[in-house]
C-alpha cells in the first residue's frame, strides 16, 4: 500500500492524537497519507495534520479507504450509516454506541470484506501484552482492577462540563467511558458466568452521567472485582492478579509489572502513543490486506453490556 486516503468525523482530542500517530505510522511504512476531516460547523479552523476541512452539512464529496469515527458516542451509529457508502474500512472510537442503541448494531448491514474495528488500545499496552503472553489464566485465582482519575484533568484547556463524558445523553458516564477495563478483562480471561454492578454518582462533579461504577464478576475458576471512577485525584490504572504462588501488580500508568513474592519487576519504557500506534498499525494491516478484516461491532456491544452489570445475550469468543 503506497497511498492512503482517510477521513475523520469529529476532531476532538482523541482524533488529534490518532491523526498524529497515524502520520507517524504511515511515515515509517512509506505510505503517502491524505487526511480530510468533517465537523458539524462551517468555517472550522484548520487542524494540524489535516489536509482539508469540511462541514458535514455540505455532504461528503469523495470516498475514502478508511473512515475514523471520532465524534461523540451518541452519534457513532448515525455517522457510520452516513459514511457507509463513502468508506471501505471503519475505525470506530470506543464506546461503539450508547447502550440503548445496541440492538441497532445487530441489524446494521455490513460490506463484505470491510473492517469494522472498534478501538481497544489497552489490548496493545505493553503490560496487558505481558500478561497475555506470560500468565496462564487458569493460574489466576482472583483479579482486582481499578481505573481512577479526575475528569476535569482529562482534556487540558477544555471545560469538562461541556464534554460528552459529563452528559449521559451524549453517551458519557464512567461505566461506558472506561469500557477499556472490561475489554481487556474479557481479552485476558474470557466472559464471566455472572456479573453484579453498582453504578451511580457520588462526587460533587458537575455531571449528569455516572461518576463511579463497581463490579463483581464470577468465573468458573476465579473472581473479578473492578472499580471505575471520574473523581480520583491521582490517576491510578492497574490490575492485581492473585495467583497460586505470587501476587502480580500490573501498573498501566507507570508501565510496570511487579511480582510481590519473587521480587521480579519488569519495566516497559513506553507511553500512550506507543501502544496506540501499535493499534493503528494493526488497523492498517487490515486496510492493506496484510491481515484479515475484523468485524468487532457485536463483540464491542457485548462488552458494553457487561458495563451495565448484565451478561451479553450471546458469545463470540
Amino acid at each position: 500500500m503506497q497511498n492512503l486516503n482517510v477521513c475523520f468525523v469529529g476532531v476532538g482530542s482523541i482524533a488529534r492524537r490518532h491523526i498524529r500517530n497515524l502520520r507517524a505510522v504511515c511515515a515509517r511504512r512509506g505510505i503517502q497519507l491524505a487526511v480530510d476531516a468533517f465537523r458539524h460547523s462551517s468555517g472550522a479552523p484548520a487542524e494540524e495534520g489535516v489536509d482539508h476541512m469540511f462541514c458535514l452539512d455540505d455532504g461528503v464529496p469523495r470516498s475514502y479507504d478508511a473512515v475514523f469515527i471520532t465524534n461523540p458516542t451518541a452519534v457513532h451509529l448515525d455517522t457510520l450509516r452516513r459514511f457507509h457508502n463513502r468508506g471501505r474500512h471503519f475505525f470506530i472510537e470506543k464506546p461503539v454506541a450508547c447502550v440503548h442503541q445496541l440492538a441497532q448494531l445487530r441489524e446494521f448491514e455490513r460490506h463484505r470484506g470491510s473492517a469494522y474495528y472498534v478501538a481497544c488500545p489497552l489490548r496493545y499496552h505493553a503490560v496487558i501484552q505481558y500478561v497475555k503472553r506470560n500468565i496462564a489464566p487458569q493460574e489466576v485465582l482472583s483479579v482486582r482492577g481499578i481505573s481512577s482519575s479526575y475528569l476535569p484533568e482529562w482534556r487540558p484547556g477544555q471545560d469538562y462540563r461541556a464534554t460528552y463524558s459529563a452528559h449521559k445523553s451524549l453517551g458519557g458516564g464512567v461505566s461506558i467511558d472506561l469500557v477499556h477495563e472490561w475489554d481487556y478483562l474479557v481479552y485476558l480471561f474470557g466472559w464471566p458466568q455472572k456479573v453484579c454492578s453498582l453504578v451511580g454518582k457520588k462526587s460533587p462533579l458537575e455531571v449528569d452521567s455516572d461518576d463511579y461504577a463497581a463490579y463483581i464478576a464470577d468465573y468458573a475458576d476465579k473472581a473479578v472485582e473492578l472499580h471505575l471512577d471520574y473523581f480520583g485525584r491521582k490517576a491510578t490504572r492497574q490490575v492485581e492478579l492473585y495467583m497460586r504462588d505470587d501476587t502480580v501488580i500490573c501498573d498501566l500508568v507507570n508501565c510496570r509489572v511487579s511480582y510481590l513474592v519473587s521480587g521480579e519487576v519488569f519495566d516497559f519504557q513506553e507511553g500512550r502513543d506507543d501502544y496506540q500506534q501499535r493499534e493503528l498499525g494493526h488497523f492498517l494491516d487490515m486496510v492493506s490486506g496484510a491481515a484479515p478484516p475484523e468485524d468487532s461491532l457485536l463483540h464491542s456491544a457485548r462488552v458494553l453490556e457487561l458495563t451495565q452489570g448484565r451478561l451479553p445475550g450471546g458469545r463470540d469468543v
